[in-house]
């Protein structure tokens, strides 16, 4: 089985409010021997005040409840400390800064904004087609690929879908074979990895993020590096659908996965 989830929210994180203690003794209860918790760092995220940074994690504070959790549990789960920060062009040189300041386990670069819109919200669809919306994704998603190098793999590439007018019932690989082929060359060439993250498969109900046509294409090109997250945001969802999640790496010839360590992979066997 699964034995580690390398994508997980706590309180720390604007959208959850699960202490990161609840989340540890879910993950003992699931089996888990290895979990690192990636609290969310997407500055300037839109509707962000002076008095109010929205999805802006207070990194020291989180760092030091981390270690806490570290050593109260060493005997029981291994702790790591990650974090998944989003893309913005702008935030290049602010997001360097900020992975190289602090001893990072695991970080995730994710692209949660185009053009200063969350595309969790429906307004981001407003004047274009679904295929309009979700090919004007994949392009910031290539972008923020070649212009970023801090981050050890790139979350939930087709997270959009989770969220288009028809979700992923008209969405398939092939109309968008020449953005995410190169997507996931750019990847392999840059020596990052993907994650199968399992929260899909709770948004879409049939399918991961990124979905299995995308993973099957990264095998194929080459890719090796693959972490699996439940991106749990509620204790009740950590290590939620990993047989699931197995049973479609194994399928699609994956013989292993990764965890991260001080930022370097280490190879766990799925056989």
């Amino acid at each position: 089985m699964i034995i580690a989830d390398f994508h997980l929210h706590s309180s720390h994180s604007e959208d959850s409010d699960t202490p990161m203690e609840q989340q540890i003794e879910a993950g003992i209860k699931a089996g888990l021997k290895h979990m690192c918790f990636t609290e969310h760092m997407d500055k300037d995220f839109p509707g962000s005040t002076d008095d109010k940074k929205l999805f802006e994690v207070d990194t020291d504070v989180y760092y030091r409840h981390c270690m806490e959790c570290r050593n109260k549990y060493e005997d029981r789960m291994d702790v790591g400390f990650g974090i998944e920060y989003g893309c913005q062009v702008h935030l290049r040189e602010h997001n360097i800064n900020y992975v190289n300041k602090y001893p990072f386990d695991f970080v995730i670069a994710s692209q949660h904004l185009v053009d200063g819109i969350d595309v969790y919200y429906p307004e981001y669809f407003n004047g274009m087609s679904e295929r309009e919306a979700y090919l004007k994704y994949f392009e910031a998603t290539l972008e923020s690929i070649c212009l970023f190098d801090e981050y050890d793999i790139f979350g939930h590439i087709d997270y959009i879908v989770r969220y288009g007018p028809n979700k992923n019932r008209e969405y398939f690989y092939k109309d968008y074979a020449d953005v995410l082929d190169e997507i996931l060359r750019q990847l392999i060439m840059r020596g990052k990895g993907i994650e199968i993250n399992t929260g899909g498969f709770r948004k879409l109900g049939n399918d991961a993020n990124p979905g299995r046509e995308i993973l099957k294409r990264y095998h194929e090109l080459g890719g090796e590096i693959i972490t699996v997250g439940s991106d749990a945001h509620r204790r009740e969802d950590v290590a939620g659908d990993f047989d699931r999640a197995e049973d479609m790496l194994k399928g699609l010839g994956y013989t292993y996965y990764c965890i991260y360590k001080n930022r370097k992979p280490v190879f766990l066997s799925l056989i």
